[in-house]
């Protein structure tokens, strides 16, 4: 069992030996279970952030431990080079899951979004005829799809590009629910229209009613494949299985990641069909870990947790109550307030706070949250989140307000 090491030296040897590509709370975490968890001195934290929705499930959610600990004990990587046992299992539960045939199995989300990239340009030349070398994307305006090279060349985000050129050619940007601009935008050459059903980075920004829809009846009229990145928004954290569930609405290529592996490893996947995910063959793509039977084993236990439906109804039912509580704090320093299912971009008015303060102080009284574009907190508690414990962290935030406006 490693040594424990206190708070101070934890901070200490973060900060001299690891690379600064993150801001973080200053809060060391050593524990965690369920909604909560525990710094290196005993104190707990409700937990609002969740991984960035990673972790939907809580932190160390029995059935998934449990499955994550069995194939620990057999085997834990083979490569691609060989068959497993979980790897065919898990693509056809997940492929059952989502309504649709094919899985190809990655890690991380970026490189979902990089393989669906990859594959829309081939089907596009393969399938659809578009010259070689002239396949477009077309993406939304201030997305968020990962921060390798060809996903920033996309990005409006000056933090993630500015010092990374050359960028990657091969993309046009739209405002986000703007079905004209994406209309227009989508010509001869284009292969794909990537879109977050919810833009998560941006501050949980909700599409008008009947945009992903008209997405998909554009897609089929213009012979173009539609990728939805739920990379975020997928597996229950918006009160359905999926983001797109709600306009009742099946993408062509559908990205998962971050929950499907549990908030155990990474594990992300392009999920499609046979025709599509067809023009890849072998030697043109892949990855050592991408389907490793660990994570095909704790990807089939989050599959097994989703198949009832329970928890996409307690995403949708703590979600409502979410959203009321927090909308009556709009006298009270907030601005706007964005939520679908258990998910909320909450705006702080300048006067009040900056969105990291605000954070910064929620931390202090037990509650950990994350700030976005300066001014706005996400809030993504996990699924099995207490409805009191919720109440109490909300109840903090508005304490968090009231301060901010007495100053």
């Amino acid at each position: 069992m490693a040594a424990p090491i206190s708070p101070d030296s934890a901070l200490a040897l973060e900060q001299h030996h690891t690379a600064r590509n993150y801001a973080p709370l200053p809060v060391v975490i050593h524990e965690g279970e369920g909604a909560w968890v525990t710094d290196t001195s005993g104190r707990r934290y409700f937990d609002c952030l969740a991984g960035y929705s990673a972790l939907n499930f809580g932190h160390r959610h029995p059935e998934l431990i449990r499955a994550a600990t069995e194939q620990l004990a057999r085997i834990t990587l083979t490569s691609r080079a060989f068959h497993h046992d979980q790897l065919g299992a898990f693509c056809a539960e997940l492929a059952e899951l989502a309504g649709m045939e094919a899985v190809l199995p990655m890690n991380t989300g970026a490189e979902a979004v990089e393989s669906a990239i990859k594959v829309a340009r081939k089907w596009g030349y393969e399938v659809k005829g578009v010259p070689e070398n002239q396949a477009t994307i077309v993406v939304a305006d201030n997305n968020f799809h990962g921060r390798t090279t060809s996903i920033i060349s996309f990005s409006g985000d000056k933090d993630a590009t500015t010092g990374f050129g050359p960028y990657t050619p091969g993309f046009r940007s739209v405002p986000f629910g703007d079905a004209d601009a994406l209309r227009a935008a989508v010509d001869a050459t284009t292969v794909a229209v990537l879109i977050e059903p919810v833009q998560g980075e941006a501050g949980v920004i909700v599409p008008p009613a009947g945009y992903l829809s008209t997405v998909r009846a554009l897609c089929s009229e213009r012979d173009v494949l539609f990728i939805a990145d739920e990379i975020q928004s997928g597996l229950a954290r918006t009160g359905r299985t999926f983001a797109c569930d709600h306009e009742n609405v099946r993408p062509d290529l559908l990205l998962l990641g971050k929950a499907l592996g549990g908030g155990i490893l990474p594990v992300s996947a392009v999920v499609s069909s046979r025709a599509v995910l067809g023009v890849l063959r072998p030697g043109q793509h892949g990855s050592t870990f991408g389907g490793n039977p660990l994570a095909a084993a704790v990807g089939r236990a989050v599959i097994r947790l989703l198949r009832d439906g329970d928890l996409q109804q307690r995403a949708h039912d703590l979600g409502a109550d979410m959203a009321r509580q927090l909308n009556a704090l709009t006298s009270h320093g907030v601005t706007a307030v964005r939520t679908r299912g258990l998910w909320a971009g909450v705006d702080i008015a300048p006067s009040v706070a900056t969105g990291r303060q605000v954070c910064e102080r929620l931390m202090q009284r037990g509650v950990l949250a994350k700030e976005t574009h300066g001014a706005t907190i996400r809030l993504a508690p996990p699924i099995v989140a207490e409805p009191a414990d919720l109440t109490w962290a909300i109840r903090q935030l508005e304490a968090v307000l009231h301060e901010g406006t007495d100053r």
